[in-house]
């Protein structure tokens, strides 16, 4: 249950991560760099998210 709810918690922060990239870049008009910032933590999140649930998927309960 726990593993569920990080997997929950992770999608909506990957998801808060993209908005925040198109509000930067609507605010900045693509002068700065905070849209970057913002799209390279979503990468990492999802990236991170995706070996979560392979190893979860080898060595966890969802291997059976």
């Amino acid at each position: 249950m726990l593993f569920k709810f990080a997997v929950v918690l992770m999608l909506v922060l990957v998801i808060g991560s993209l908005f925040s990239g198109l509000f930067f870049l609507y605010r900045d008009k693509g002068a700065g760099d905070r849209v970057v910032r913002a799209l390279t933590l979503r990468i990492s999140l999802s990236l991170l998210l995706f070996v979560a649930l392979l190893l979860s998927y080898r060595f966890g309960p969802y291997s059976q």
